[in-house]
């Protein structure tokens, strides 16, 4: 332990401590010698500790501990024989090495895309398996991961040192950023390389196709393999197959299938391609092996290019899988204003963003939202937001808040919510669920049940009351009736819900009924029972009744076939609801959607009678269009609050303004967004289509949303990806070809995970901007570039077919030897550890990476509090002294008899003492009697009546006591009481004189 400053600078305050000596020897002379060198010391004492403080004093503990944590590299590109090497060798080299006696400790790190401590610190043996227990993603190498968790497992009270097990080949983050930051605090580094064996690799480089082309426009495709045998391989050629795919939105072809025979290298496979319809398009090759010995990784066999065969504006129309041909009407005239619409239903929708980018505007034409996955849905908004694509939203009965897409992505887009905020326009709801929990739902059925009863509770709106009870044998309330926006434990209580015992429906149908009968609120009360079985009891057809007469009206699910279908299917139609027939337990969320939508009904707004549509906009969809026809009805919504709504058409009614949008827009990212509450003829707008500007109205209201197009310039775009990243080039010429220089282009990218990605273009020269963004993950990333806002914008996609893990063929010696080489602070710089002699194993383990030179580990402790309430207590005893005056002089005789009584010499001495003084006593008292009896009182002058005492008395001329001090003592004392009687006659006399 030592004492170390972290202000050291402050020390030289203790230059004043003389100065105070001088100047307070002066001004505190009045305290006495002792005093004042007290006081002074107390002082110096204090301006000491107070400097102390000031430099933030701090104690130092050194530790001659080490701790060593291996770092194993996981990834896919190191081989399972090499890693079943690496846990021996740890267990090994903890077991040869630690030292015991001084407690060094040892942790494991695995790593691969992420880094996992599979070892905490021990100070004991380590015992690792071959199989890694953490969950890894391995298709990446993230040796920087690694050294930035073990800088935060490693201990401060000891010496630390990191061994990195690897073959070097990182793929995502900075590794010698890490390391630098590792040797600044003094960790050792050592390494050793994974080295592979020479062997065959197969890899399909690249699918190069150019990323947009015309219909009818003959393009090359050319495919790029590479054979990277090592010279040690004697045979180095490779037999296979080349395989070549072509894949659109709705079909995969074989194009191509080749026998071929690779020499070590790369080739290239080209052939000639002409597509006449617009689609987008995605080429895959795929190279298999006749003898797979021959090719290590499977992982790099197959590669992917994309391609947009662009043709006229192209629309893409989805309406609902369950009323197919709502909508032919307005496609039929949409095509006569030359418009390209592609129609499909909901069941047959687009699987990837690719699919979307022929399309320049999407049309959701009153589909419901449980008709849509989760990812078709993000797709749609990442189209528009990212890409520029077009997207309009139709009205009608399952659309909008009536179709439940309130709190969805799809609301974030609309230029409107979903929801109605304003109970004196949408009424309140309550919905409850009844669920089977009985045994017979073991398993799928019950995981399906809780997910179908979370995604209805998704579709209500905050509003709206809940209420969730399930039935085996009894009946069970597991969710109170209570509104969605006011509890946070709903989902919660859901997946509680488990499967076991009988089946008894109607009990669990009773306490729903009670519940939904507390809402008395609610003006739409709807009941949803879900059972796999046949229930005990008989007595349904009253209590369905009496349901009803509460006005709740219930529907019944039945799934399998073991259900008694004709009993349930009696309750819905009594219950004034609707029965299902769930042959798997797959399809029950949506159902349970479409039975929620039931409570959102009441957004719909209807009047008989009509309502005329006012113009509150003149839009450039209006352009050129008087007032619409009346409609019967829409969805009430909510109007945004955001300057880039825009308003164009209102409903009389409600009265509430915000609540009466017929049509709206706004700008949504890169894209635009149109929402029409109201349907297209088929059930309000009965009306419309007979309306000579039907078909204007419409089709300027796609061409509006299109995304820009028309004459893009001379710009090409070129892309490679390289190191995890892909770079963009923009070349930029005017007609004449000549430089477009300070340009503002704007670039979107969108990866294979639906989220954007950022790309900012910089111009490096004339004409040529260049950007780039992350590209970890493999699969299409497609991007957007606009030469500057409002222009039309280039369109474009680059595929990164498989992480880089699966390219490198050898250690990155360059990497491990770097990371080997760094020197931590006051230490000696790291080992590369090589694997020799016919046992590796052994001989890596013969290396000792518990060696003691490292900089030993050091602990503060700031001491500057406990100075300063020392300081306090010092400056307390100076106050005191200088202030308070204590007598010393009883201090030494204190001492003295309390010294005598610890050393217990105090007891005889003190009685033979007082002993022979009270014989003594006692001796001459009897002397002095007998003396004063034989003189005689006889005063010589009346002035002076002791003067011939004085003179002639026989003790002055002759006493015994003379030479004995105890005897003069007792003398004196008989003296004074002979001389107080003689003052007391003086007195008298004075008294009796006359004046």
């Amino acid at each position: 332990m030592f004492l170390t400053f972290d202000h050291p600078w402050y020390l030289a305050l203790l230059l004043v401590v003389p100065a105070v000596w001088l100047l307070g020897f002066r001004g505190l002379s009045g305290l006495g010698r002792l005093r004042r060198v007290v006081v002074l010391g107390l002082r110096s004492a204090v301006l000491v500790i107070f400097v102390l403080a000031l430099a933030q004093a701090q104690w130092v503990r050194t530790s001659n501990r080490l701790t060593v944590v291996y770092l194993l590299d996981q990834s896919l590109s190191i081989p399972e024989e090499q890693r079943r090497m690496m846990a021996e060798f740890v267990n090994q080299s903890v077991a040869k090495h630690r030292l015991s006696e001084r407690q060094d400790r040892a942790a494991v790190i695995v790593f691969a895309k992420q880094a996992a401590v599979e070892q905490p610190p021990i100070d004991d043996s380590i015992h690792l398996s071959a199989k890694v227990e953490s969950p890894l993603d391995t298709t990446h190498t993230n040796l920087a991961g690694a050294l930035k968790l073990a800088l935060a497992t490693l201990p401060a009270d000891s010496a630390s040192r990191v061994v990195v097990v690897s073959d070097g080949n990182e793929n995502y983050g900075n590794a010698l950023e890490e390391a630098r930051l590792l040797a600044e605090q003094g960790v050792g580094i050592d390494v050793v390389p994974v080295r592979y064996a020479a062997r065959s690799e197969v890899a399909v480089a690249k699918v190069a196709v150019p990323s947009d082309v015309r219909a009818g426009q003959p393009f090359d495709l050319r495919v790029v393999v590479d054979n990277t045998a090592p010279p040690a391989v004697e045979s180095g050629s490779v037999k296979g197959t080349l395989q070549i795919y072509r894949k659109s939105r709705d079909r995969e072809e074989q194009i191509a299938s080749q026998p071929v025979e690779l020499a070590p290298g790369k080739r290239v496979f080209s052939m000639r391609e002409q597509i006449d319809s617009a689609d987008s398009f995605t080429y895959t090759a795929r190279f298999v092996p006749d003898d797979e010995a021959a090719d290590h990784l499977r992982q790099n066999n197959e590669a992917s290019g994309f391609t947009q065969v662009r043709g006229q504006g192209q629309v893409l129309l989805i309406e609902d899988s369950t009323s197919p041909g709502d909508f032919d009407f307005l496609v039929e005239h949409l095509r006569r204003e030359q418009l390209h619409v592609t129609v499909v239903n909901s069941d047959e929708m687009f699987t990837s963003l690719g699919q979307l980018q022929p399309f320049d505007t999407v049309v959701l034409a009153n589909v419901p939202r449980e008709a849509i996955s989760r990812q078709q849905i993000e797709m749609l908004v990442a189209n528009t937001q990212q890409l520029g694509a077009g997207l309009i939203v139709l009205g009608g009965p399952n659309s909008f808040g009536a179709g439940g897409w309130a709190d969805s992505k799809l609301e974030e887009a609309l230029p409107v919510y979903c929801q109605v905020k304003n109970p004196a326009i949408r009424p309140v709801g309550a919905l409850g669920l009844v669920i089977d929990r009985s045994g017979s739902m073991t398993g799928e059925k019950i995981e399906m049940a809780v997910r179908a009863a979370r995604a209805s509770v998704d579709m209500v709106g905050d509003r709206d009351y809940i209420t969730v009870s399930a039935f085996d044998s009894s009946g069970y309330l597991i969710v109170p009736l209570v509104k969605k926006g006011e509890s946070q434990s709903i989902h919660s209580r859901i997946n509680r819900i488990s499967a076991d015992g009988g089946t008894n429906m109607e009990p669990a149908l009773r306490i729903a009924a009670a519940q939904l009968g507390k809402a008395s609120e609610a003006a739409v009360k709807h009941m949803v029972v879900l059972t796999d079985g046949h229930t005990e009891g008989s007595n349904y057809p009253p209590l369905i009744e009496s349901i009803r007469r509460g006005g709740i009206t219930l529907s019944a699910v039945a799934v399998g076939g073991d259900a008694d279908l004709q009993l349930l299917d009696k309750l819905a139609r009594a219950g004034g609801g609707r029965f299902y027939h769930a042959k798997t337990a797959r399809i029950l969320p949506r159902i349970f959607q479409t039975e929620a939508r039931v409570v959102s009904r009441p957004l719909v707004y209807e009047k008989k009678s009509g309502m005329q549509p006012q113009i509150k906009f003149q839009h450039e969809i209006l352009k050129g269009i008087d007032a619409p026809p009346p409609v019967t009805g829409y969805v009430l919504t909510t109007r945004k609050e955001s300057p880039l709504v825009e308003v164009a058409l209102v409903s009389p009614l409600p009265a509430e303004e915000e609540n009466r949008t017929l049509l709206a827009t706004w700008t949504y990212g890169l894209g635009k967004v149109v929402a029409f509450t109201s349907d297209v003829g088929q059930r309000w707008a009965a009306n419309w289509p007979n309306w000579p500007n039907y078909d204007k109205l419409f089709s300027q209201m796609v061409r509006w949303s299109m995304r820009p197009s028309g004459d893009q310039g001379n710009f090409s775009v070129a892309t490679e990806v390289r190191d995890e990243k892909v770079q963009v080039v923009v070349n930029a010429l005017d007609k004449n070809d000549e430089f477009l220089n300070f340009l503002a282009p704007m670039g979107s990218a969108v990866g294979p995970d639906m989220k954007p990605r950022d790309l900012r273009l910089k111009q490096t020269a004339p004409g040529r901007y260049v950007g780039e963004f992350a590209a970890q993950d493999a699969g299409n990333y497609f991007l957007m570039i606009a030469a500057a806002p409002g222009s039309a914008p280039n369109m474009t996609a680059v595929n990164v077919p498989y992480s880089s893990e699966f390219l490198d063929r050898d250690s990155n010696d360059g990497l491990l030897t770097a990371l080997a080489e760094m020197t931590p602070a006051d230490s000696q710089p790291g080992m590369l550890i090589e694997a020799s002699g016919a046992s590796p194993v052994a001989s890596l383990a013969a290396v000792d990476v518990f060696r003691h030179n490292l900089r030993k580990a050091s602990s503060r402790q700031d001491v500057w509090p406990q100075l300063m309430l020392l300081a306090s207590c010092l400056f307390f005893c100076d106050v005191f002294v200088r202030r308070v005056h204590v007598d010393l002089t009883p201090l030494p005789g204190l001492l003295v008899r309390a010294r005598d009584r610890l050393l217990r010499r105090d007891a005889p001495t003190a009685v033979q003492t007082i002993a022979r003084l009270r014989s003594r006593k006692a001796a001459l008292v009897e002397s002095l009697e007998s003396q004063r009896a034989s003189v005689r009182f006889e005063p010589t002058t009346e002035n002076d009546p002791l003067g011939s005492m004085a003179s002639n008395s026989p003790v002055a001329d002759a006493s015994p006591v003379a030479n004995d001090p105890v005897a003069q003592s007792v003398t004196a004392l008989e003296a004074e009481s002979f001389t107080s009687r003689l003052l007391k006659a003086k007195r008298q006399a004075l008294e009796n004189r006359p004046d």
